[in-house]
């Protein structure tokens, strides 16, 4: 049995992830920042957490991380002022990523999405470019640390079923229709893949079936 830490525990994404863990058996603790949230965690099988990433040192994010064999980053600041953008998805991501470091987690997911980086393409003046901005410098982080970094890139979100059916590498548009529940499939099963680390992992809604999609290309 692995245990799992979910940052973000609250997201629509990371309430299918941790379902699909404990069901699996894993032992999953899932990170929030408001306490009212508690319940609809515990209803997953997850161990809520009540902790403020955003106003968190990395101190204490690793005291939260401390004993778990993974962390998988959900969180984000869902819009509103650049400010907490840069502060949630960029700031404290990073401090996270430190402090698994501290706390001796070396497995890492990171939930991005499709076409981020820093080529990313956004205006200055679109409203989607503080986010974009964040994750870029986020995501170039994780790739310079020592842990085993997974990223991974649906392409746009969607509340459809999961079909368990992917396409990888689907080009960088940004585009494609990706279910929550496929993407938190694809968490899980990279968290049981450690030959995924060290690779970027973008993808869609599509026809293969999750494990085949995963396998490295030739």
């Amino acid at each position: 049995m692995t245990s799992i830490v979910i940052i973000g525990g609250h997201g629509k994404v990371a309430l299918h992830l941790s379902t699909l863990l404990t069901t699996e058996g894993h032992s999953v603790t899932s990170i929030i920042r408001n306490p009212d949230h508690a319940v609809d965690v515990a209803a997953t099988g997850a161990t809520p957490s009540v902790l403020d990433v955003e106003n968190s040192t990395t101190a204490a994010i690793a005291d939260a991380l401390r004993g778990h064999d993974a962390v998988v980053w959900s969180a984000g600041a869902g819009g509103g002022s650049p400010e907490r953008t840069y502060a949630v998805d960029r700031d404290a991501a990073i401090r996270s990523m430190d402090a698994a470091a501290e706390a001796g987690v070396g497995r890492y997911v990171m939930v991005s999405y499709l076409g981020a980086g820093p080529d990313h393409g956004v205006p200055a003046e679109n409203s989607f470019f503080a986010y974009a901005d964040a994750k870029a410098a986020a995501d170039e982080y994780l790739r310079g640390t020592a842990l085993a970094w997974t990223i991974l890139g649906p392409g746009t979100l969607t509340d459809q079923p999961g079909t368990g059916l992917i396409e990888v590498d689907p080009g960088r548009d940004g585009s494609g229709a990706t279910s929550r529940s496929n993407t938190a499939s694809v968490a899980a099963a990279v968290l049981d893949l450690p030959e995924t680390a060290g690779r970027t992992i973008e993808f869609r809604d599509g026809t293969l079936p999750i494990a085949a999609a995963l396998e490295p290309q030739p």
